[in-house]
């Protein structure tokens, strides 16, 4: 009786008074205006933001107009050319309010459990364009009003809008907003139908009145003047609608009048000979939501069953479109007819219309909607059967088929963690899986086999999770605005409840340890923190969750956890606050801490203290709180009480990729992020990217593993040994604390990714994504391989069919080819202006394609490395920004391109190869029902044998046409409720794949079944691509994460099919010539060839090797070992000398079989796989100190050779004459003594030791490491030096003998570097520093250098030095620390006192860095930020500070009153501190303020100091610096002399002058240093800034007499430009650019007229030098980098060509070509072509040999070529007999090689650091090693009495002796 008044209307705007707003709220741009149209005063809502401009009724919304009238009517009127929106709040019975919204700015129809969106179709004017171009229009009307808009009387059945869309009953209209843009006039509800164009005398007449219709209320018509229609002026809208317009689900005008299509019975009754004419959007849908939310439980598999009871139909134009059947939970409110009508109410029922116009009718059980969900634990799809509408169609009765198997797809695994946080990860109870959130899915893991079971049911991203104790019970929540928590079964994997949260934004969850209590914390309606607690103990009996209690607070809470030991108690945190909870008599209840002055962080985690205690009470514990602030917080929880409050110390800036162990201290702390606590330890993570373990008191780390990113989360097993850690960047892992061994479980995009693309071959996945990764993961492991970063997006990949090379397209329109094998980039293109939306590599491998978004497509030659642009078209790729993966595609026999445009409407086909057009397809034009343009949208080829192309559309159709005609063969409709994204059809063509918004559907391609197609849910966000694995045995599926589903066709099936095992042979980088004939290829007669071969994949070439390949028997070696050095073989006799075997190919074979001069080089190399290794972390892991003067050395890629073979003494073929250069990396590795002019320093591994008046050195070889640093005693007699070992154990100290050179003894004892050493005054004892790795200190006895005591610091070690006055004492400076100590000894026991002092606390956090004593009991030490203190030694305080520079100080030297510092700002100071010892005698604050030091002079050098030695008052002295060089400094001239020089970067090329006067280096830098042979002294250096200087050559002399000519030097670069140099002007004469990429070889012809110059890419130019200009290209070696040229004269008729000159050219294919030249004449010909085989079965690895060729200097007819291929040699080939005539086993791969213009010797390099030196006639070899990295390069002079050798900067000049 309470609803009476509400009857028969209620006027919504006059019951509120909606014109004084107290009961209604107006926003924005809300005014009165008179309507013209309505003679009325309407309300007027404009304004561009809908939410900020609108009108709600009630005011608020905790108020409810509380109107339970079934149909609400609105009056109102859309703005012209704008948009509009309405919502409607209704609440349903359930007390569940629902939001209904509809605008012309929704596109579509969209619903949630809460939400309904509905489209509104806008009516026009009657006769207008408009109006005509709607009543033919079946779609794209929804949009902003048109023109003629008319007022509206819109019509909603509330009742049935809810039941049949939601499937719950409708209770009352709660609230209405109207927003902007539109005219308002008034708003009622009824019960009645009331009709606009009805008058109440027609309704009598009628008798329509009694069955529930009328007329207008009178204050609620619009007016009609006399003799026109209602219908003609304005538009009458019902809803739901039959309109037939697309979208559906819409609202919009329907066809019929209102009152006759309506039936009279509101109760929906069902007639038996009536027909309901029902929509196709309600039709189509059949409450699919209803039915997730309530399915029914049917039989999965029921056989069909046939009824021989037929209803009565009608056949009316609505049944064209299908009936509508519903389920059984709406029986109750429909009334069947008895007998068979109520047979066709039943679900399943589908009615067949035969030919004959019989109707049969099949009842199934299964109908033609499947929603699959998958069974977590079996792993098994389950199927949720929807009920299907009800077709009529003309085929006659016959079996039903579907598409099988069903289900055809099973989640086999996704890569992807977090989604709306990365915080929440838990481990089981067993510690044998680890759960975690995974986007809207639930993840768990087996930690050891990577096994995953997957938890299905949120509609959100889960925000949230928490286990019970004993991990049976896990809850989850999901974000947003509906958060729903679900409690679910762990062991079973089954939801056990789900439940609103009366919150949204659930972002903590907290399970108590019993399972019985759940608390969680959102946000209420006003944003506020709400925490709601659960009574979840009935849960796994079936019982439902009971709210206990809720709080609504101010307080800011990060998390809040139960506590384990009382389900009543809690304690959450967050900004500013540390709260206790508890639950008393239903309330919940906080109490603060009282955090003192620490109220103003804001703390991150809370965790209790573990364990109990037999003789406390269980609250009586402790709870630890971190904070953003580094803070930690130990609270007694019963007391509330802080306890004890740490801080853990920044993070060190990173310095060589390593960092400082963290304390806890004083000073500004970093952000801890998460704590979890164990009975044991405590573990942290933090912003740095640190997972720390402490033990509970926080004394000092003892484990820490250092992550990508900040470390988010943290949780200790239950058994205590692994620690779960989540980063901010998506990674999950954890670190076993036994084994100290970190486990990576999970790597993630942390944004969308775009694309993806599978390497068949090797089983990788490629990804790219919106966070500007790409990632390269292995498909079956799921761990992730590699990850490129890149400054713009990447927007898509494309996998190389074969090699392991992928392209990627970026969102700036650059194109990059990344090699994998060498993590490198291969090519870069810049084509296109706008983003790539296409990139595609042809199946054969041999092309790459990309589309730009301006228009633009590309043809790229991918035989090449260099990728080279072939062709670019404009304006033929549709213009349409986005993200595309499938806007282009290529047929799978690589002949055909198709992709969209110009325009949207038009596919074009074009030729593979040259881009030409082929075919144009207009898809707009395909409908001719249609009035409306229909666009492509993604394109795909079907396999070639099915000749089809495969178009998705705007309209959500895909069409099949014919690859050849265009026609259309096949068409299929709404084939997602949105666009299509991404298609691909399977390789036997019987299947296709599609996916459109969050949804998976897999169909048959020929659609023959009458269901076609299965469903697959489980994305939480819109699929961007969709594509079946090489093996088709899967597909992938990308959006918010890596979907990798097993694809369960049987295999007759899918015949086709199956799992690559074993890789295929990928092709060459060169394109392979496989349709030339063999019999085609002539060998060469002498004749030049008309045209170059090229290597092919044909017949097995015969063994030209007579001689078993079965080692080096014959070598007999002595083995010797010693510290750090590698096992050498010595001889004893010239009996016993080495030999290398020689082959020789019987006589026989030379003289009958002719050598093919082009021999067969099998190219398919395949790369080696390279897997990331897991990063074993332990306890003495720590960062290298931010400083420069702590060393580092040098990364080298190269091992030490083991077995070496050194000449015996005397008998050495080489002799080292002179090191070129100084290690500027070593740290005190220079010595200098005034007095005996001793010159001491190191270059690599090599003592160098030179006499500075005649410049002669002397080498001391024993290290074959870098040299770190040295040490002199005080007399000059004895030299200690320092290198890392080279097999890895401590580090190795040689003792050297300055009198003969002899190396006295070797000690050991630091297990990483040694930092620094010193001897004492009288040089009784050697001390020695570790470094970082070590943090010890090493005192020695040097009278037997036995080991006298040792100490470990805390803290690194920078530098140390003895105690002038006192041999006892000593200090040293470190990381905030100066350690002042004493040797104390008592008899033979030494042992070592540290006295540990702080820096001053003004200083902060800073790095001592130097020291040096003065004479008057001061010690001063320099710092990482430029600062100079000045310590007392008798306080051990610092009494004094100044800025000594801007840099950091790695230098200090003192003499009396001066002090020396040198830092890495390039300068060098001298001071006057006479006021410092002044100073150091008064206490006086003025004396203080007085006092000053005074700066000399200083002066620049040219790169940063690093070692300095100065004579006895500071006048003059020796100075190094990191770029290699030493200067003499005197400061009373000012002046500094470059004494030393060296190449601070590597070393590219070496060549000698031919007289022999100088020769010339060239660097990575872009020097060309000019040297004096004789003096090794630097005569001039050319530098060209920005570019690398790869190669040079000189110019040969013309008039020998003179060596005019031979003062000049041409260099190549890396920018393609070749330089010619002079060095009597000193000068650059000329610069040509003959290449485009980098010139990688250059040579002078023989008579030097001209240059010779080969590219990266494999062009080489005939350059002049005399013009300028280029006279010729050979492009023969195009794509492959150019390794050498050579030229050498011969016999002007000798081979057959004429010609003074022959030359030849090699190239890293393994292909050498030889040409024969006479320049003045112009004349160049290809003499012959050598292609060299290498094994097929090995994978490339990241490095390989280069390949070399040259000429024999004795024979010119005979070439040698080292380089990788089927065996390690030196090969012979004779240009007279065609065939390879000789072989020279190598023990290792060359690197470099150079042979003796004698003829004698040949030199060898290899990456082993090892120079073999071999006599070729008999094979005999000496081995050498006097170099720290691997040998690149080795140059005879060109007497051959010199020899040099490289390796990086390090350049040695060698003697040639015994030739």
């Amino acid at each position: 009786m309470s609803n009476v008044w509400q009857h028969p209307y209620v006027n919504i705007f006059k019951h509120f008074k909606v014109e004084e707003w107290k009961k209604a709220t107006k926003e924005g741009d809300v005014t009165t205006i008179m309507d013209k149209t309505l003679k009325c005063t309407v309300y007027r809502i404009r304004g561009a933001i809908p939410a900020s401009n609108y009108i709600l009724l009630p005011k608020t919304s905790t108020q409810s107009l509380g109107l339970t009238g079934r149909y609400l009517y609105l009056l109102f009127k859309p703005t012209p050319e704008k948009h509009f929106v309405v919502h409607l709040d209704v609440a349903t019975k359930d007390c569940q309010v629902i939001r209904i919204s509809f605008s012309n700015l929704f596109k579509e129809f969209k619903s949630t459990a809460t939400w309904l969106q509905f489209p509104f179709v806008c009516g026009a004017t009657k006769d207008s364009v408009y109006d005509h171009t709607s009543k033919t229009a079946k779609q794209d009307l929804v949009g902003p009003a048109p023109s003629g808009v008319r007022w509206t009387c819109l019509m909603m059945d509330l009742r049935y809008t809810l039941s049949i869309y939601l499937n719950r009953h409708y209770s009352h209209l709660k609230s209405i907003k109207f927003c902007s843009s539109l005219l308002v006039k008034n708003a009622f509800t009824s019960d009645l139908v009331c009709d606009p164009g009805l008058t109440f005398a027609d309704a009598k007449q009628t008798g329509l009145t009694l069955q529930g219709f009328g007329p207008m209320p009178r204050e609620m018509c619009f007016p009609v003047h006399s003799g026109e229609n209602w219908h003609d002026l304005y538009d009458y809208i019902r809803f739901p609608s039959d309109g037939s317009k697309m979208p559906f689900d819409s609202i919009q005008k329907g066809q019929a009048n209102p009152v006759t299509a309506h039936p009279p019975n509101v109760n929906l009754r069902r007639q038996q000979t009536r027909t309901v004419n029902i929509s196709k959007p309600i039709k189509d849908r059949v409450s699919l939501i209803q039915q997730i939310v309530s399915p029914k439980m049917l039989p999965r598999h029921c056989p069909p069953l046939l009824t021989t009871s037929l209803p009565e139909l009608c056949l009316t134009n609505g049944m064209s479109q299908g009936m509508l059947l519903t389920d059984t939970k709406r029986e109750d409110e429909l009334q069947n007819e008895e007998g068979a009508a109520s047979e066709i109410s039943s679900p399943g029922i589908e009615i067949i219309g035969g030919g004959d116009h019989s109707v049969h009718v099949f009842a199934q059980k299964d109908t033609d909607i499947t929603i699959h969900r998958h069974d977590s634990e079996a792993e098994e799809t389950m199927a949720t059967k929807i009920t299907g509408p009800v077709s009529l169609s003309a085929k006659k009765v016959h079996e039903h088929t579907k598409l099988l198997p069903d289900p055809i797809l099973k989640l086999n695994r996704i890569i992807g963690f977090g989604g709306s946080t990365t915080k929440s990860a838990l481990w089981t109870k067993t510690g044998v899986s680890v759960v975690y959130p995974c986007h809207a899915v639930i993840i768990s893991m087996d930690v050891a086999t990577g096994r995953q079971r997957f938890f299905f049911g949120h509609t959100d991203k889960v925000s949230a999770l928490s286990f019970n104790g004993n991990s049976t019970l896990l809850a989850s929540a999901q974000t947003g605005n509906h958060s729903m928590v679900r409690i679910w079964s762990y062991p079973k994997g089954a939801c056990l409840t789900m439940f609103k949260t009366h919150a949204h934004s659930v972002c903590c969850l907290s399970f108590s340890y019993n399972g019985g209590v759940l608390c969680g914390v959102g946000k209420d309606s006003h944003g506020k923190n709400m925490v709601v607690l659960w009574n979840t103990s009935k849960v796994n009996k079936g019982g439902e969750v009971v709210m206990i209690a809720k709080a609504h607070t101010d307080v800011d809470i990060q998390t809040m956890k139960i506590a384990f030991f009382d389900d009543t108690r809690m304690i959450s945190c967050g900004r500013g606050n540390i709260r206790l909870w508890r639950v008393r008599s239903g309330a919940l209840r906080s109490c603060p801490v009282n955090l003192g002055e620490y109220h103003s962080q804001e703390f991150t985690d809370v965790a209790f203290e573990e364990g109990h205690c037999a003789d406390r009470e269980p609250e009586d514990r402790t709870v630890y709180a971190c904070s953003k602030s580094g803070h930690i917080l130990e609270i007694d929880y019963k007391t509330v009480i802080i306890r004890n409050v740490r801080r853990l110390l920044p993070s060190q800036p990173k310095h060589s990729q390593r960092r400082e162990k963290q304390t806890f201290n004083t000073g500004s702390g970093i952000a801890i992020n998460s704590i979890s606590i164990s009975s044991t330890f405590c573990a942290t993570g933090s912003e740095d990217g640190f997972l720390r373990l402490w033990p509970l008191d926080f004394s000092s780390v003892f484990l820490e593993a250092e992550h990508e990113g900040p470390v988010n989360f943290v949780s200790i097993g239950s058994e205590g040994l692994s620690i779960l850690a989540a980063t901010s960047t998506g990674n999950l892992g954890y670190l076993d604390v036994s084994s100290r061994k970190y486990t990576t479980l999970m790597r993630s995009h942390v944004d969308t990714i775009l694309a993806f693309s599978i390497d068949g071959i090797r089983r990788h996945i490629a990804t790219v994504s919106l966070d500007n990764t790409i990632r390269v993961w292995d498909l079956d492991s799921m761990q992730q391989l590699y990850d490129f970063i890149s400054e713009d997006i990447p927007s898509a990949v494309s996998f190389h069919p074969m090699q392991p090379v992928f392209a990627c397209g970026f969102s700036s329109g650059m194109v990059r080819v990344f090699s994998i094998a060498r993590s490198t980039i291969l090519a870069e293109h810049k084509q296109h202006r706008g983003q790539i939306t296409g990139l595609r590599f042809s199946p054969n491998g041999e092309y790459l394609y990309s589309a730009g978004s301006m228009g633009a497509l590309a043809l790229y030659s991918a035989a090449e490395q260099e990728h080279h642009v072939i062709r670019v078209l404009g304006n033929v790729v549709v213009r349409r920004q986005g993200w595309c993966p499938d806007v282009l595609t290529v047929s799978d026999d690589s002949r055909s391109l198709a992709f969209v445009g110009p325009t949207e409407y038009i596919v074009t086909v074009m030729d593979a190869c040259s881009l030409d057009e082929l075919l144009r397809i207009d898809v707009s034009i395909l409908d001719l029902e249609s009035t409306n343009l229909d666009s492509a949208v993604k394109v795909c080829y079907a396999p070639t044998s099915v000749g089809h192309l495969l178009v998705s559309t705007s309209s959500n159709k895909i069409l099949w046409l014919d690859t050849k005609s265009g026609r259309l063969v096949r068409e299929v409709s709404n084939v997602h409720k949105q666009q299509c994204t991404s298609l691909s059809v399977s390789d036997d063509g019987q299947f296709l794949i599609t996916a459109g918004e969050k949804v998976v559907k897999v169909w048959d391609y020929n659609m023959k079944h009458d269901v076609n197609y299965q469903v697959f849910i489980g994305h939480s966000e819109q699929i961007q691509q969709v594509n079946f694995a090489p093996d088709q045995l899967g597909i992938v599926t990308v959006g918010d994460a890596v979907y990798i589903w097993d694809f369960l066709a049987s295999p007759a099936e899918v015949q086709h099919s199956k799992r690559i095992l074993s890789p295929a042979k990928p092709q060459s980088p060169l394109k392979q010539d496989t349709e030339t004939n063999w019999s085609q290829k002539r060998m060469s007669s002498g004749m030049p060839r008309q045209t170059v071969p090229v290597p092919i994949s044909g017949p097995s070439c015969l063994d030209i090797s007579a001689i078993s390949r079965a080692g080096q028997e014959d070598l007999a070696s002595l083995y010797e070992e010693r510290v750090g050095s590698p096992q050498r073989c010595s001889t004893a006799g010239p009996l016993q000398d080495s030999f290398l075997r020689i082959t020789l190919p019987p006589s026989s074979l030379r003289k009958s079989l002719p050598f093919k001069s082009s021999i067969e080089c099998n190219n398919d190399l395949e790369a080696e796989d390279l897997s990331e290794e897991e990063k074993k972390l332990t306890h003495n892991t720590l960062a290298c100190p931010d400083a420069y003067k702590h060393f580092t050395p040098r990364f080298k890629t190269s091992s030490l050779a083991q077995n070496i073979i050194t000449p015996p003494t005397g008998e050495e073929y080489l002799k080292l004459k002179a090191v070129i250069g100084y290690n500027g990396n070593g740290r005190g590795n220079m010595f200098w003594n005034p007095d005996t002019g001793l010159f001491i320093y190191t270059c690599g591994c090599v003592v160098v030791v030179e006499n500075l008046h005649t410049g002669l050195q002397k080498h001391w070889l024993g290290h074959y490491e870098e040299i770190s640093t040295l040490a002199v005693t005080h007399d000059a007699q004895v030299v200690a030096s320092a290198s890392k070992n080279s097999n890895g154990s401590c580090s190795l100290i040689c003792i050297w003998s300055i009198v003969d050179g002899s190396t006295r003894t070797t000690i050991s004892f630091h297990k990483g570097e040694v930092q620094a050493m010193t001897y004492s005054r009288d040089d009784r004892y050697l001390l020695s520093a570790g470094d970082y790795r070590d943090l010890s200190i090493a005192l020695w006895a040097t009278s037997t250098y036995q080991l006298l005591a040792t100490a470990s610091l805390s803290v690194p070690i920078h530098d140390l030095s003895f105690n002038p006055v006192s041999d006892s004492k000593f200090a040293c400076a470190g990381s905030g620390f100066s350690f002042f100590c004493l040797i104390k000894q008592q008899g033979k026991d030494v042992e070592l006192e540290m006295h540990e002092v702080t820096v001053p606390e003004e200083m902060g956090k800073v790095e001592q860095t130097a020291l040096c004593y003065s004479c008057n009991s001061i010690l001063y030490t320099s710092t990482n930020n430029g600062k100079i203190c000045a310590w007392d030694l008798d306080t051990n305080r610092c009494f004094m500070t100044w800025d000594g520079d801007e840099g950091e100080i790695g230098v200090l030297l003192c003499r009396g009153n001066r002090l020396l510092s040198g830092s890495n700002s390039r300068r060098i100071r001298l001071w006057s501190v006479a006021a410092v010892h002044a100073m150091r005698d008064q206490s006086s604050e003025t004396s203080h303020r007085n006092a000053s030091v005074l700066l000399e002079q200083e002066m620049s050098l040219d790169s940063t100091v690093v070692c300095a030695a100065f004579d006895d008052v500071l006048d003059m002295g020796i100075v190094g610096t990191t770029a290699g060089t030493l200067w003499y400094i005197n400061w009373i001239e000012n002046t500094s002399i470059r004494l030393i020089s060296g190449h601070k970067n590597k070393v590219n090329d070496v060549a000698f002058s031919q007289d022999e006067t100088y020769f010339a280096t060239c660097a990575e830098d872009g020097s060309v240093r000019v040297w004096s042979a004789a003096t090794i002294e630097l005569v001039v250096q050319f530098q060209v800034l920005n570019q690398s200087c790869l190669c040079i050559s000189w110019r040969p002399a013309v008039h020998p007499q003179t060596h005019r000519d031979s003062k000049h030097i041409a260099a190549g670069y890396s920018d393609g430009t070749l330089r010619l140099f002079s060095i009597r002007t000193m000068e650059m004469e000329m610069k040509l650019h003959p290449h485009q990429d980098e010139i990688t070889a250059i040579q002078f012809s023989v008579d030097g007229q001209v240059v010779l110059s080969g590219g990266k890419n494999g062009l080489m130019a005939v350059n002049s030098h005399q013009t300028g200009m280029t006279i010729r290209l050979i492009t023969d070696h195009r794509g492959a980098a150019v390794t050498s040229i050579q030229c050498a004269r011969k016999g002007y008729n000798e081979f057959g060509l004429e010609g003074s000159e022959v030359w030849l050219a090699s190239s890293s294919d393994r292909r050498v070509s030889i040409w024969v030249a006479d320049w003045q004449k112009g004349k160049c010909e290809l003499l012959d072509w050598l292609s060299f085989p290498a094994p097929s079965t090995e994978k490339e690895s990241d490095w390989l040999p280069p390949s070399l060729a040259f000429f024999s200097p004795s024979d010119p007819g005979v070439l040698l070529y080292v380089g990788y291929g089927m065996e390690k040699e030196i090969t012979f080939y004779s240009l007279h007999e065609k065939q390879i005539i000789k072989s020279i086993a190598l023990t290792h791969w060359s690197t470099c090689l150079s042979i003796c213009p004698k003829g004698n010797l040949v030199s060898v390099g290899c990456q082993e650091r090892l120079l073999k030196l071999i006599n070729p006639t008999n094979g005999r070899f000496q081995d050498f090693i006097c170099h720290s990295d691997s040998l690149h390069i080795c140059r005879f002079s060109p007497s051959g009495k010199q020899l040099f050798t490289s390796a990086y900067n390090e350049i040695l000049l060698w003697d040639v002796q015994g030739l």
